[in-house]
């Protein structure tokens, strides 16, 4: 609803469609922070012997690597690449699903690749820092955020579908910039100074 107000505020939009996923699907920022909402509500309707901190540290990579697999849908769909490219690997598509303005290009750059790419390459990095970044829980949660939205940020400047823009730059750019710079400080902040207890250590 953020990144796409028209859909569901303009003319012959309504915001309940946003909760219609069977007609189209859900935006990630939606679907990460409805779902980590979710999982908590379920998680504090049971007494448990760990924190929801470390549940989500826990379930970092496999984000990942979810994200990575759900990105190929939009090969299927053909939607979601980007400028026009020759390169080997460039995505061919159909005449009807390009984009106005582009009608005379074949191949355009398959930026949903790139994202899939970036995902699987941040599950494994995540896997690897994860003996650092365990100390204190929740702080490989946050390295997720960081390390997605950074891909994210570039791969966004390359996708021509249409998008609200902000001075410019699509929304999505400055979400996924104001997230990687968040997260990142946040990760800094809890590996570099000295453990305290904090609220979110002990969610």
């Amino acid at each position: 609803m953020i990144t796409s107000p028209d859909a569901y505020f303009g003319a012959g939009g309504h915001p309940i469609d946003a909760l219609k996923i069977w007609q189209g699907g859900m935006g990630i920022w939606g679907a990460i922070s409805l779902g980590a909402l979710s999982a908590y509500v379920a998680f504090r309707r049971k007494r448990r012997s760990t924190t929801f901190s470390t549940l989500a540290d826990a379930l970092a990579p496999t984000l990942l690597i979810a994200q990575g697999i759900g990105r190929f849908g939009n090969y299927f769909n053909g939607e979601l690449f980007g400028r026009p490219s020759t390169l080997p690997w460039a995505l061919n598509v159909p005449v009807e699903k390009r984009p106005h303005g582009f009608e005379q290009f074949a191949t355009f750059e398959p930026t949903f690749l790139y994202e899939a790419l970036w995902c699987f390459i941040g599950a494994a990095i995540l896997t690897y820092l994860s003996r650092y970044l365990l100390r204190r829980p929740g702080t490989m949660f946050f390295a997720y955020i960081s390390l997605y939205t950074f891909g994210r940020t570039w791969i966004e400047t390359q996708r021509i579908d249409p998008a609200h823009l902000l001075l410019g730059l699509r929304i999505n750019v400055w979400v996924s910039g104001f997230l990687f710079i968040w997260s990142t400080w946040v990760v800094f902040r809890r590996t570099l100074r000295p453990r305290s207890a904090s609220t979110l250590d002990k969610i």
